[in-house]
């Protein structure tokens, strides 16, 4: 068939545009890690010399790092001095000093994902999932995600009418898929009053979040290592005033039996506060979606195979709101209140009661 020439320049010229920003994601997740973005934006400028000697690093290193930086348009250099500097208006999306305006984080999903081609290859081929333990960094980077635990106060407790009084009075709240605890581990701070249980099926994330909890002296919350695939007979019947899922039920090998789970957990007047991937269960209906593709790449190389993995049906990140209204309503529960916050593009949140 005879193809239409501008059309088929264009493509190759987007191709050409995603390999630069693909190798662009590695090479930010390295900035990220090592540190230099944070290094970068405390200094006006410095050589490559100057700015290995400031961070601790190897300077043949940070000059070839330095050199994608300043192609990509991410740093700018002194043609005369070979000076680089961090224009403050990148460092604020760089930088940890940002708080929650740093994404530089996200970057190192990339290489996390590209440890697994080979496995997800052959997963494509012969079927099946790569388990959780062949991810050993996501809960680290996940933990990373302060976007959450910088908003609980503002913006996630305010979701629930009456929450952060009742908290403060005292209740029993559950995190299930709590990864390393870190937004349990701050409630149970500010909140010494209530009582907190977290569980997750990493044994590494519970260790990281029971160490994170000493640290703290919060002695009002425990952590459990337990997989949640039969949580629909094993959960505490009524046992809980607040349920929380923070981005946790579509990795699940079984989500509906997790969710009816919650439901025999929580009281009568319970309340369930679900944060999953906001998007559309129709495929036609993501295409504008600004983290479409980033976010069907999530899914397909760790949020569906890790189900799998287990067995499970492999939902992914990207399920989308009409189905998981479904499986709320499946599970038993009557009322689903969706939300979104302005900081967050990623996530719907669900205020969910029996």
């Amino acid at each position: 068939m005879p193809i239409d020439q501008k059309r088929a320049e264009d493509f190759a010229g987007q191709l050409v545009t995603t390999f630069n920003h693909g190798a662009l994601c590695l090479m930010i997740s390295v900035g990220h890690r090592t540190g230099l973005f944070d290094v970068m934006s405390r200094m006006d400028s410095g050589t490559s010399e100057d700015i290995a000697a400031y961070a601790g690093l190897n300077e043949r290193y940070v000059r070839e790092w330095l050199g994608a930086m300043t192609t990509a348009r991410v740093v700018e250099v002194d043609p005369a001095t070979l000076r680089y500097s961090l224009p403050p208006e990148h460092a604020a999306s760089l930088t940890r000093a940002s708080g929650t305006g740093n994404i530089a984080g996200f970057a190192q999903y990339m290489a996390i994902m590209g440890d697994v081609e080979d496995e997800i290859v052959e997963c494509f081929r012969k079927g099946g999932g790569v388990p959780y333990e062949r991810f050993p960094r996501i809960h680290e980077v996940l933990a990373e995600d302060i976007t959450v635990v910088s908003a609980l106060e503002t913006h996630v407790l305010p979701l629930v009418p009456g929450l952060a009084e009742r908290l403060s009075k005292g209740l029993r709240m559950l995190d299930a898929g709590c990864g390393r605890g870190r937004i349990l581990n701050r409630l149970a701070v500010l909140y010494p009053a209530s009582r907190f249980v977290g569980i997750d099926l990493s044994h590494e994330a519970v260790a990281h979040a029971r160490s994170e909890a000493s640290r703290a002296g919060a002695r009002n919350v425990e952590f459990e290592a337990a997989d949640l695939s039969h949580f629909d007979r094993t959960s505490e019947v009524e046992g809980f005033d607040f349920v929380a899922t923070f981005d946790a039920i579509h990795d699940q090998g079984r989500p509906l039996e997790v969710l009816q789970g919650i439901h025999r957990a929580l009281k009568p007047d319970g309340v369930y506060l679900m944060q999953d991937i906001g998007g559309s269960s129709h495929v036609h209906q993501d295409i504008d979606h600004p983290l479409g593709t980033f976010l069907y790449t999530i899914s397909c190389m760790h949020c569906m195979t890790v189900s799998l993995a287990q067995g499970g049906e492999g939902l992914g990140a990207m399920w989308g709101e009409e189905k998981t209204r479904d499986y709320l309503r499946k599970a038993g529960f009557r009322s689903v209140t969706t939300h979104r916050l302005a900081h967050d593009v990623l996530n719907n949140w669900y205020v969910v009661t029996k």
